[in-house]
């Protein structure tokens, strides 16, 4: 990592140290005092920086990054993430910073920065399963966030293209988890925006019999195409010619972040298929 980056991320000229293995993770969690946030089977700690050790450390309060480990059950998703993100920001989706880290055994953790904090102050964020009030974080469709969405953001029209994007390329990134609490809205300075894009994986690379969408798209979360979501950008009133735009042409882009990648040459090759064959289904690739 270059300095420039470091000083964006943390603030710092330093790479930061993680002290410890995954053999440690169980102790490390039992520090937060039950406060262990696990999405599915994945932990997620909450680590800040401590400039005078350089290291990053798990804390229960004022946490400044959100840090995700290897897991046993699905193998090296925090360089599936990382891959994914940086796709993301390559085709100019908004995105909080990331990397990954080495902890003190060399396995990588993902490391992302939280957009919910500023200097320490927390920023009030709610995601889509607290606004609808559902409990299900899987159950609802992508119109029914639109809805929600255009009624409470400042900028709706934007807000909406913007979120139709996110869906777009979590089908091509083949992310079927992207469910209700993958999408949130923050208040910040007075107005109600989309939050920056997270928690983006290739699901689909792990769970190859995973659905293409975890919430109904044109009341479908399998075998969708183009026309789905030209009927939802309509639903959405998004205009044609932006709909794809961040897509199109871009295949170069992506295959060239998944080929720099740490993922492993047969885990590149089979996501680059992935792409492919999401790309053709949206009409965006010939055949």
């Amino acid at each position: 990592m270059n300095e420039k980056f470091l000083k964006k991320m943390f603030n710092s000229t330093r790479t930061p140290i993680i002290n410890f293995g995954l053999a440690d993770l169980s102790q490390q969690a039992q520090r937060l005092a039950g406060k262990l946030s696990i999405s599915g089977v994945q932990p997620k700690l909450s680590v800040k920086l401590d400039k005078k050790s350089n290291e990053l450390i798990v804390v229960n309060d004022g946490g400044e990054y959100i840090l995700k480990p290897q897991i046993a059950t699905f193998t090296h998703i925090p360089e599936n993430e990382q891959c994914c993100m940086d796709i993301a920001e390559k085709l100019g989706i908004d995105i909080p910073l990331h990397c990954l880290l080495p902890l003190k055994d060399k396995s990588f953790a993902y490391v992302v920065k939280r957009f919910d904090r500023d200097k320490g102050t927390k920023i009030h964020q709610e995601d889509f399963a607290q606004l609808l009030e559902q409990n299900d974080k899987y159950k609802g469709s992508v119109e029914h966030i639109g809805r929600k969405l255009k009624d409470i953001s400042s900028i709706p029209g934007y807000d909406l293209q913007l979120f139709f994007e996110r869906v777009v390329l979590n089908f091509i990134l083949g992310n079927g988890d992207a469910h209700l609490k993958n999408y949130s809205m923050l208040y910040k300075d007075g107005n109600t925006r989309l939050t920056p894009a997270y928690d983006i994986v290739c699901s689909k690379l792990v769970i190859p019999e995973e659905e293409d969408s975890a919430l109904t798209i044109n009341g479908k979360k399998n075998n969708l195409k183009r026309d789905d979501f030209e009927k939802l950008a309509e639903y959405f009133n998004i205009p044609t010619k932006v709909r794809y735009e961040k897509f199109e042409g871009k295949l170069d882009v992506m295959n060239q972040c998944i080929e720099s990648s740490n993922m492993s040459q047969d885990k590149q090759k089979r996501f680059i298929e992935i792409i492919n064959e999401r790309l053709r289904r949206l009409e965006l690739l010939k055949r």
